[in-house]
């Protein structure tokens, strides 16, 4: 709730001076508390809806099942790690859940530290050792005790309010601009909405940039909550497990919950870090 609410307060805070220095400029047809207003709820709510629905979303995208209760002595030994690990790290224990895909990969999600779901999927099950699976959940529980899933969400709440609220501000300026010197003020409806079409567009895809940046910081600092957790030869064991695996098929809502990720052309873009990079990390003890 804390976070919460200081993010809050930094949007606010920073829409606000933004107004404050556009009227000192002479931008003074802009309204600014009615622009404040619908960037702000614009910008949080999707985000805010996504992340109360994170839950139901990951689950629909992968086909995957809450496991209730455990109906085999694999399933015991899941549950027993996780609730391990969790008390490790003084949260609840997430739900488990197990979907059907050959690749190694596994993500955690939920709308708190508290409601939480970890995700394996049934290749990763198969095909790792006890201990590196250990590893592989560390990593996620990792992920929810830092609460990496409400950071991320807030982070792309206040990128998108200041998508939306510059996109609007410069298109209002460039319109008001032409619109007075062609003497058209009442028929500029159309280019208004190219102007902020484009602008929106190519501010969506700087603030993209830095939310990758942050999901591939955030890989580094899993990583190290898992080798405090499980040791440093595990985590990197598991991670080594993870480039013999075949490319992430998961789409792009829960890739960047994901311990695996595909990576991007343009490494600006890339959800995740080579995973090179993550096991020298943590041999350099970087993050640790």
């Amino acid at each position: 709730m804390t976070r919460t609410f200081l993010f809050l307060m930094t949007n606010l805070a920073a829409m606000f001076t933004m107004g404050v220095v556009l009227k000192i400029i002479g931008v003074q047809s802009v309204n600014i508390v009615f622009s404040v207003i619908i960037a702000g709820i614009s910008g949080f709510l999707g985000s805010f809806i996504s992340l109360v629905l994170a839950k139901w979303i990951a689950l629909f995208t992968v086909n995957g099942k809450i496991i209730e209760f455990p109906l085999n002595e694999r399933q015991y030994w899941l549950f027993d790690a996780m609730k391990y690990q969790s008390q490790l790290k003084g949260i609840k224990t997430p739900q488990l859940v197990i979907y059907n895909n050959d690749e190694i990969n596994a993500f955690a999600t939920g709308r708190s530290r508290n409601s939480a779901i970890v995700a394996l999927s049934s290749g990763l099950l198969e095909r790792l050792n006890n201990d590196e699976i250990k590893a592989i959940l560390a990593h996620e529980i990792s992920h929810i005790s830092s609460g990496d899933m409400v950071t991320m969400t807030l982070i792309q709440g206040i990128i998108n309010t200041f998508v939306i609220y510059i996109s609007h501000t410069v298109t209002h300026i460039i319109s008001t601009f032409f619109s007075e010197k062609k003497g058209i003020q009442n028929n500029f409806h159309i280019p208004y909405a190219v102007i902020y079409t484009v602008l929106t567009f190519c501010l969506g895809c700087l603030s993209s940039m830095i939310v990758m940046w942050f999901s591939r910081k955030r890989e580094f600092y899993a990583d190290a909550g898992a080798a405090k957790i499980v040791g440093v030869n595990q985590t990197i064991a598991a991670l080594q497990k993870l480039k013999i695996s075949i490319e992430p098929q998961e789409q792009d809502i829960i890739r960047t919950f994901c311990i695996h990720g595909r990576f991007s052309l343009s490494r600006l873009l890339a959800s995740h870090p080579p995973i090179d990079e993550r096991i020298n990390a943590l041999i350099q003890g970087t993050y640790l």
